[in-house]
């Protein structure tokens, strides 16, 4: 300890969160895990022991009960890397490119930016290394490219801007939702109706501010809507094809799980149960071996319509389901029908 108070000049603040008004008193190393949602449990502990969070400018015990307005810091021995992102030689999956902007086909795993506890091995970090002057969006933050965004464990289609006026005419699209995404989803068990929507704002759990939650009387968050159509119906598990209206964190993961049929192996969202069929270990045993087949939220961004910013043509991509989602269909229809 006595080391590290003679180095604290030069520890560098990489974060510094204000308690919300309403958050409820909980330890300050529960607290760090629900803000900071990439760091584990023992680092942030870690962290605490050495000194390197405060509280209101106070090393303080991970103990300690966080209350409203409280001013949380967390400082590291090195400089933030928000601001110097490492190039890295990793392939992309180039479905289209030209002058103003490409399409990539993200595979499931990759964190498309970096963040705490993830610098390195992110889309960002390939762009970077693959394409110059890529420009920065949202208040000049280091996100080079990046138009939007899907869940790291999400595969699928994403397209990057390569100058300031195509990621200012894209960023319009998506404020102005006319961008045309189409997921792929495999949720639990059968819905009632063929076709449908799903309207209900999303914003951060009350009782887990690491997930989202629906909120129908529309006093929390923002307002969210999926259009859905199911593909396949197999008793167990449906595939279903999602158009989202709006962009939400989670959306249709969220949406889903709030009318009852989470997307399959969704840890988060609870999909990582059984929650239709029988109990029988076979059938147990069975379902576990799906969950190994596709061991992530069964969910693709399929398709991706939007206005090219320069030639004013509407251009549409579309990629085929990835092997594991594939796989894991192909089970469940071989299954359904041998019964």
């Amino acid at each position: 300890m006595q080391e590290l108070e003679e180095d604290e000049e030069e520890l560098y603040e990489h974060h510094r969160i204000v308690v919300e008004k309403g958050q409820e008193l909980v330890r300050l190393d529960k607290y760090l895990m629900m803000r900071m949602q990439n760091a584990t449990r023992n680092k942030i502990q870690n962290g605490i022991d050495l000194g390197l969070v405060k509280v209101n400018d106070i090393v303080t015990k991970a103990s300690y009960k966080v209350k409203p307005f409280d001013v949380v810091t967390v400082s590291l021995p090195h400089p933030p890397r928000e601001g110097g992102i490492e190039p890295e030689n990793i392939p992309l999956d180039i479905v289209y490119e030209d002058d103003d902007l490409l399409v990539v086909n993200k595979p499931a795993g990759m964190v498309v930016h970096p963040a705490f506890g993830h610098w390195e091995g992110t889309l960002v970090n390939a762009l970077v290394y693959h394409f110059q002057n890529l420009p920065t969006h949202r208040n000049g933050e280091a996100r080079p490219g990046l138009v939007h965004r899907i869940d790291k464990e999400t595969s699928g289609l994403l397209v990057i801007a390569k100058n300031d006026y195509a990621m200012t005419h894209l960023a319009k699209q998506f404020f102005d939702h006319s961008i045309e995404r189409t997921y792929y989803a495999l949720v639990w068990g059968e819905l009632k109706n063929e076709e449908g929507t799903v309207t209900g704002h999303i914003g951060r759990s009350i009782k887990d501010r690491k997930i989202r939650a629906v909120f129908p009387d529309g006093s929390v968050g923002k307002h969210a809507v999926t259009h859905y159509k199911v593909l396949k119906s197999l008793r167990y598990v449906s595939l279903v094809k999602c158009n989202l209206e709006t962009g939400r964190t989670h959306q249709i993961r969220v949406h889903f799980k709030h009318i009852g049929h989470p997307l399959f192996n969704d840890s988060t969202y609870g999909g990582d149960k059984i929650l239709r069929g029988t109990l029988f270990s076979k059938y147990e045993q069975y379902v576990g071996n799906c969950f190994k087949i596709c061991p992530r939220h069964a969910l693709h961004a399929k398709s991706l319509g939007f206005i090219h910013p320069t030639t004013g043509e509407f251009m549409q991509f579309d990629t085929d389901l990835p092997e594991d989602m594939q796989n894991l269909l192909e089970k469940w229809e071989k299954y359904v029908n041998n019964e």
